[in-house]
C-alpha cells in the first residue's frame, strides 16, 4: 500500500484529495495546521471522517516549521507528496506579503528539502492560474510568460514553480506543477466568490460586486481538480512538468451571479465596487497538456456545479439547525 504525505490536507482541496486517496487504498499522512485564515472549525469537520480511517494519520503543524517537517517524514516510506499548505487568496495577500512569502516560498523550500533529504523522489506542487498575470492571450498556455505576477500570491507560486525546476533538476526528483483554475465545491472557503455569494444571497443581503462584472473566470469543479491530480499522481514520464487544470470554459461574474440566481429561486442584490487592485480580468485555461499527459477531461459545467454546492450547502445548514 502506498503512501502519500499531503499538505494542506485539511482544506478544501486537501480533504476531498483524501478522501479519494482514502478510497483508493491509498495510506495518507495529512500535515496540516489549522491556522485562523477562515474559522479551524471548518477544517475539523473535513476531517472529521479521516480520523476514523486506519490508513490516516494526521500531523499537526506549520510547514515553516522545517525541524516538525523533518520528523513528519523521518522513519517513514513516502512514496509521493501532495504539497497543497499555503496562504490562500490574493487580496489578503496585498495586505501581509511577507507572511506569504514565509509561508508559500519559505514553506515550499522546506518541502522539497525534505523531499530532497528523505528520498521521496515525486512531488505534485499546487500552483495558481494566477501565475499568468494580465495575460491577455487566450486561452492561458503553459508556454506563456509567467514573470509579469500583479499580486504578492501570484508571486509566491511564480517562486514556487522556479524552486520546483530547480530540484527536479538538481537532485533527481519528479515535481509536477499543477496551476489551478478556482476551484469551487462543497468545503470551499467561505470568502471565494460562490460561497460567499450563496450566504448573503440566501440570507437577503447585497453581494459586493468588483468592478463591472465583466471579469470572467474559469471556474472548475473540485470532482473535476481531483481527477487531474490523480492522473498526476500516477504520470511517469518525464522530471519536470508545469500543467493547467482548468474547466476551459470560462464565465463572466454577471453570469456567474444568474446561475447562482436561478439555483437559489432568489434575485441577488448588487453592490457595486471599484476594480481591486491585483485582481486580474480574466483566466482561461488551454487544457491540451493535461488531455495529453494526464488524461483530463473536466465534464462539470458551472449550472451543474453550482447546483451540487447548493445541495451541500442547504444540507449543512439543515444539519446545523439540528445540531442547535
Amino acid at each position: 500500500m502506498k503512501t502519500i504525505l499531503v499538505t494542506g490536507a485539511a482544506g478544501f482541496i486537501g480533504s476531498h484529495l483524501v478522501d479519494r486517496l482514502l478510497a483508493q487504498d491509498f495510506q495518507v499522512l495529512a500535515v496540516d495546521d489549522f491556522n485562523d485564515y477562515y474559522d479551524p472549525a471548518l477544517k475539523r469537520e473535513n476531517v472529521r471522517m479521516h480520523l476514523k480511517n486506519p490508513a490516516y494519520k494526521l500531523l499537526e503543524g506549520d510547514i515553516r516549521d522545517l525541524q516538525f517537517m523533518n520528523a513528519s517524514f523521518a522513519g517513514r516510506t513516502i512514496d509521493a507528496v501532495i504539497h497543497l499548505a499555503a496562504r490562500a487568496g490574493v487580496r489578503p495577500s496585498l495586505e501581509q506579503p511577507v507572511l506569504y512569502q514565509e509561508v508559500n516560498i519559505g514553506g515550499t523550500h522546506n518541502i522539497f528539502e525534505c523531499c530532497r533529504n528523505f528520498n521521496v523522489k515525486k512531488c505534485l506542487f499546487a500552483s495558481s492560474s494566477s501565475v499568468y498575470g494580465l495575460n491577455a492571450k487566450v486561452p492561458f498556455s503553459e508556454s506563456d510568460s509567467t514573470v509579469h505576477p500583479i499580486s504578492p500570491y501570484a508571486a509566491t507560486k511564480a517562486a514556487g514553480e522556479l524552486l520546483a525546476h530547480v530540484y527536479a533538476h538538481l537532485y533527481d526528483m519528479q515535481i509536477l506543477c499543477l496551476r489551478l483554475f478556482t476551484v469551487y465545491g462543497p468545503r470551499q472557503r467561505p470568502d471565494l466568490a460562490i460561497y460567499k455569494f450563496t450566504r448573503l444571497i440566501s440570507d437577503g443581503k447585497a453581494i459586493p460586486v468588483f468592478g463591472d462584472g465583466t471579469s470572467r473566470r474559469d471556474y472548475t469543479y473540485i470532482d473535476d481538480i481531483i481527477a487531474g491530480f490523480m492522473g498526476a499522481l500516477a504520470y511517469d514520464r518525464t522530471r519536470y512538468e508545469v500543467i493547467n487544470l482548468g474547466n476551459s470554459a470560462t464565465v463572466s461574474l454577471d453570469r456567474l451571479i444568474a446561475v447562482l440566481e436561478t439555483t437559489l429561486g432568489k434575485s441577488a442584490q448588487i453592490a457595486r465596487l471599484p476594480e481591486q487592485p491585483g485582481d486580474v480580468p480574466q483566466t482561461f485555461a488551454d487544457i491540451a497538456k493535461a488531455k495529453d499527459l494526464l488524461g483530463f477531461r473536466p465534464s462539470t459545467p458551472i449550472e451543474d456545479g453550482v447546483r451540487r454546492f447548493w445541495e451541500w450547502y442547504r444540507g449543512r445548514a439543515t444539519a446545523n439547525r439540528d445540531d442547535m
